[in-house]
């Protein structure tokens, strides 16, 4: 029998609130955190096709971390260093009582330290002294500079690992940190999904792809709206999520406070496009598919789905073919959100950011909103979408997390009895 893994412990820094609270709060009035960027130093913004994006607005650094790790550190380590702090707070969890090497470590991360690597090498073509690149540099833009800072900072000598797969990077954190306790190979895992690639160098390169809003420059907080006909590319966000998984028998031996159960996790390729999903969504209805199977669940047991929902014109409606793939009749029933509609797709932030929303929808039994959905595309329509907040007593929670790369990843939660 397998072991059961519980979430204890939740943290967040988003668009719409640094905090758990002042997330759900945001989230459940709706409140959109997509506003206009603000130009860069030196750097101003007038050629980029799209000028939204979902800031964290108001960090300042020495409110939650020594002050000299704002020039060490890259903006994205920082997010997953404070919201790793306070899940482990929310859970209780005081290390000193915890046998260090049974504690793992695992962050999702889609680009990593660009704000300092942007920096850095703007720095050195200009100026042409290496001898000035930051001493900091490279153990600072490597991907796993955050889950090398959260062990150094929570003395955590458990696995610590770095997941790297674009958009489902922060959902196959928290799956591996699943599949790591089920192994026996740790009791704890702090799973983190964290990034800030608002920077001009990779903005300017989403731009090119095309692959973001334009339409919206001048209403911002209309810009983001998952499976809506006017939708016209995903909204570019920061942050980070994290969740603190244990084995049920080490939460229930320190008397932990529960929130839900993570009782599956599914992972594929669909080994088809760098960045467009098969449109009849037939791999993400796989990767659903297997997620349920790992946690012994029907699809007809599903309530809610917290949906990948980007707010571009082919993944929206292929997720919701890959939704009524597998749940067939049952998928008229199930209320589905998308997290994306507040703070915009934060990449390897968004499984976690969407996690902590999945979970905390089953714990209130409120299913925040899908805002700015207000003309339903026949293509992606499913009557469980709303743009006003749902009441459901979900018991069985289904996230989605796809990437670029084909990557595919789904996680199932379960409301804790």
């Amino acid at each position: 029998m397998q072991r059961r893994i519980v979430i204890t412990g939740l943290g967040v820094v988003s668009p719409i609130g640094i905090g758990v609270s002042q997330f759900e709060k945001a989230a459940l009035e709706g409140r959109s955190g997509i506003t206009a960027l603000r130009p860069w130093a030196g750097f101003p913004l007038d050629a980029y096709r799209c000028q939204i994006g979902g800031q964290v607005r108001d960090f300042q650094v020495a409110q939650f971390l020594e002050a000299g790790l704002a020039e060490r550190v890259d903006r994205y380590a920082q997010f997953a260093m404070v919201a790793s702090t306070e899940a482990l707070r929310d859970a209780s969890l005081a290390m000193e009582h915890e046998e260090p090497h049974r504690v793992g470590v695992i962050v999702g991360a889609g680009m990593g330290g660009m704000m300092m690597g942007e920096r850095e090498i703007t720095k050195l073509y200009l100026s042409q002294r290496p001898e000035r690149v930051h001493p900091n540099f490279i153990p600072t833009i490597t991907l796993n500079s955050a889950s090398g800072l959260l062990a150094i900072q929570h003395g955590a000598k458990g696995p610590n690992l770095t997941i790297s797969t674009a958009c489902s990077s922060g959902a196959h954190a928290i799956g591996q940190a699943l599949a790591t306790i089920r192994a026996g190979q740790a009791d704890v895992v702090i799973a983190v999904g964290a990034d800030a690639s608002l920077t001009p160098l990779v903005f300017a390169g989403f731009c090119s792809l095309r692959a973001l809003s334009t339409k919206f420059n001048k209403t911002p907080n209309l810009a983001s709206r998952p499976f809506d006909q006017l939708r016209d590319g995903f909204v570019m966000g920061e942050g980070a999520g994290a969740l603190i998984l244990e084995s049920l028998s080490h939460a229930k031996k320190r008397r932990a406070r529960i929130y839900a159960e993570v009782a599956g996790y599914g992972a594929t390729s669909e080994s088809f496009h760098v960045v467009i999903p098969r449109e009849d969504g037939a791999d993400m209805a796989t990767t659903m598919a297997l997620a349920l199977d790992d946690a012994g669940i029907t699809p007809a047991q599903v309530d809610y789905i917290n949906a990948h929902a980007t707010s571009t014109m082919v993944g929206d409606a292929a997720e919701v073919r890959g939704i009524r793939r597998l749940l067939k009749g049952r998928a008229n029933h199930v209320v589905v959100n998308a997290t994306k509609s507040l703070i915009g797709h934060t990449l390897g932030a968004a499984g976690a950011i969407g996690a902590v929303a999945s979970v905390l929808a089953l714990q209130s039994g409120k299913i925040h909103p899908t805002i700015n959905y207000e003309h339903p595309d026949s293509d992606c329509a499913l009557p469980g979408i709303s743009a006003k907040v749902q009441e459901r007593r979900a018991k069985v929670a289904l996230l989605n997390a796809f990437g670029f790369g084909s990557n595919n990843a789904a996680l199932v939660f379960k409301k804790w009895q």
